[in-house]
């Protein structure tokens, strides 16, 4: 019988994995494996991931599913070289599988910053049904038994989510990127919680996926936390809520300062991150 595990790739992050010598960018993404399911968790900023990738002898052509976690440039620019890829294997006749996108119902709205410009998905929604099948969906998602979309986090904690980011077309108000989602597995020992941003706030999330999943138990998180320079209020209770959860370990990434990193060593055991980690779990 085939033994049960999850296995994640960090292909993106702000930093490379000791003695690992890949290329590294502001941005994420993940490659995660669950028992024959192959899915790619952000496509970060650039190019980079498909090369990385590569590198690891992992092979983008065949993926079942393609998840993004929230519409920012850093976690989904780097589509188009997915796109082209695949377009170069229908048209060299190469073996692939296009994957089933999976996002968030508001993730391909144009989301703009006054001075900047665009800093959301810079292909449309039209114009990625041509390339994909789309399921967005605002709800939890069962992508295998064990590995949940979760959709929309609800926002529960005051001292969270009071950051937003630029504006949404066709909306007056700031964007508080309510498309920000995550995944949680379901690991023998308990939730392993997979994140991009956490721009809905990493409690928030963690609330809520104890809630979809039906298990109180957190044994990881993966991924940015959006603690740069936080203020005191959300640290602390940030810190508060972290440390009633017995983690065993925190991948901490990406969006995650120095400072607020050694902060989290006081609650949990931090654990480095970079492109070329890989971690397994049952």
């Amino acid at each position: 019988m085939k033994e049960m595990k999850m296995k994640l790739t960090v292909l993106v992050d702000n930093n490379t994995y000791i003695d690992n010598y890949f290329l590294a960018e502001p941005g994420l993404s993940f490659f995660i494996e669950d028992q024959d399911t192959r899915l790619l968790f952000d496509c970060g900023y650039s190019h980079i991931f498909f090369e990385n990738a590569r590198k690891m002898g992992i092979d983008l052509l065949f993926l079942d599913y393609l998840v993004f976690s929230h519409c920012h440039m850093d976690h989904t620019w780097g589509v188009d070289t997915l796109i082209r890829e695949y377009t170069n294997a229908i048209l060299q006749n190469h073996l692939h599988k296009k994957p089933e996108l999976v996002a968030h119902p508001k993730a391909f709205i144009s989301t703009v910053i006054d001075g900047v410009g665009e800093i959301g998905s810079i292909i449309s929604e039209e114009k990625l049904k041509q390339q994909f099948k789309l399921s967005l969906s605002s709800v939890p998602v069962h992508l295998t038994d064990r590995l949940v979309y979760l959709g929309e986090i609800p926002r529960k904690f005051s001292f969270e989510s009071h950051h937003p980011l630029g504006r949404k077309e066709g909306e007056t108000q700031d964007d508080f990127v309510i498309d920000d989602t995550a995944l949680a597995y379901k690991s023998e020992d308990g939730l392993v919680i997979i994140t991009g941003c956490s721009h809905a706030g990493i409690c928030n999330i963690l609330e809520y996926a104890r809630r979809v999943c039906r298990d109180d138990r957190i044994v990881d998180i993966i991924g940015g936390l959006h603690l740069l320079n936080p203020p005191k209020e959300q640290m602390q209770g940030t810190l508060d809520y972290l440390k009633g959860l017995g983690l065993k370990k925190l991948h901490a990434c990406h969006c995650t300062d120095f400072d607020s990193k050694v902060c989290l060593t006081a609650v949990a055991p931090v654990k480095e991150v970079g492109v070329g980690l890989c971690l397994e779990y049952r």
